[in-house]
């Protein structure tokens, strides 16, 4: 299966968990005062909250389409592994830092997953470092999820209108720093 076609699905659930670790982020840092003149809610939730809601949303039926598929076996701490981007031909130590968690906590999810049959860690090229590579199981996975966001996006525009939806997620991409792909 072609990873980059599996990336395209990803865009916007990884864009959306992006953007709330972003905005947290920012929430912790003093800043200027917002001025008078800009408009913003003024009772919760507010956006840290309903993009942390919104993506909720998104994991619950990501979660539900999984298990319909026949992969009972995944915990969540597993799935962040299938995040965008997937971990093709990735160091251990980069795709921890990516999902900030320690080089130990992801080298024990990678054991169980490597051990359930949906990704290998291989030696590449010289020297002793070790790649992470989906297997077809690992590949079957990302595939049911990339359908699955697909789905979402699709009801989600027909929701707003395709237009409006374009918008929002050219807005993610921007507060994210996400490329535009």
């Amino acid at each position: 299966m072609h990873h980059r076609v599996l990336a395209r699905g990803w865009e916007g659930f990884h864009v959306v968990a992006s953007f709330c670790k972003l905005f947290l982020r920012l929430l912790s840092r003093k800043g200027p005062p917002v001025p008078s003149s800009v408009s913003i809610p003024d009772a919760p939730p507010y956006v840290g909250a309903l993009l942390r809601m919104g993506w909720q949303r998104v994991r619950d039926r990501v979660d539900a389409a999984i298990a319909r598929a026949g992969f009972t076996d995944l915990q969540g701490a597993q799935l962040s592994v299938f995040s965008y981007p997937l971990p093709e031909a990735g160091r251990p130590a980069d795709l921890a830092r990516r999902l900030s968690i320690s080089r130990q906590a992801m080298n024990h999810l990678l054991g169980q997953m490597e051990a359930q049959g949906y990704l290998e860690r291989r030696i590449k090229g010289p020297g002793p470092r070790r790649l992470v590579y989906l297997t077809p199981r690992g590949e079957a996975v990302a595939a049911v999820i990339f359908a699955c966001l697909q789905e979402i996006q699709a009801e989600w525009a027909a929701e707003v209108g395709e237009e409006r939806f374009r918008d929002f997620i050219a807005m993610l991409r921007r507060f994210a720093g996400a490329e535009t792909g």
